[in-house]
C-alpha cells in the first residue's frame, strides 16, 4: 500500500473533526506474522513464539506483540484517513495516550476504527491531526488497543 486511498481539501477534513472517518478492513494476525515481528524486533518472548509454552498460559495460545498491533495503524489509516490535497507528505508524530487493552491471539483478525478528534495549524505550513483510534478484535468485546494518535502533515 503506497498511501492514503482518498484525498480531500483541508476544509473538508476540518469538517470531519469530531466524527468517525472510517473503519479499516480486517487484518489477520497469524503465527507467521507474529514470528516475523519477533525476528525484526528481537523480542522472542515465549508468549509470542512458543505455542507449547503459550498454551499453558491463561491465553491458551501465542499472542501478538502489542507493538505489532500498534505498528499496523499506518496500514489501517491508509485505507480510511484521507490525505490533504496538495500536501507534500505526512508523518507519525506520536501519541498522547496508548493502552493495550486485550491480547490479540494467534489467528485473530483486527481492524482500526478512526475518529478525527482535532486539527491544529502549526508553524511551517504543517497541520497536526489527532485521531482517537480503537483497534478491534473480531468477535471480542474488548479492543486490542486504544490510542490518541498524532500525525503531522506538511502542506
Amino acid at each position: 500500500m503506497q498511501g492514503p486511498l482518498k484525498t480531500i481539501e483541508k476544509s473538508a477534513l476540518a469538517a470531519l473533526v469530531g466524527r468517525e472517518v472510517g473503519t479499516s478492513s480486517w487484518i489477520k494476525i497469524d503465527q507467521a506474522r507474529i514470528a516475523a515481528f519477533a525476528d525484526v524486533t528481537e523480542d522472542h518472548m515465549f508468549l509470542h513464539v512458543d505455542p507449547v509454552r503459550a498454551a499453558a498460559t491463561p491465553f491458551g495460545t501465542t499472542i501478538a506483540h502489542g507493538f505489532l498491533t500498534l505498528s499496523l495503524l499506518s496500514r489501517m489509516a491508509y485505507e480510511v484517513c484521507p490525505a490533504i490535497a496538495g500536501s507534500r507528505f505526512g508523518v507519525n508524530y506520536g501519541c498522547n495516550r496508548l493502552r493495550f487493552v486485550a491480547p490479540v491471539k494467534n489467528g485473530a483478525r483486527v481492524r482500526g476504527r478512526f475518529l478525527l478528534r482535532g486539527l491544529q495549524e502549526q508553524p511551517g505550513d504543517r497541520l497536526l491531526a489527532t485521531y482517537d483510534v480503537t483497534v478491534e478484535i473480531e468477535g471480542e468485546e474488548k479492543p486490542a488497543l486504544v490510542i490518541e494518535w498524532l500525525t503531522m502533515t506538511f502542506l
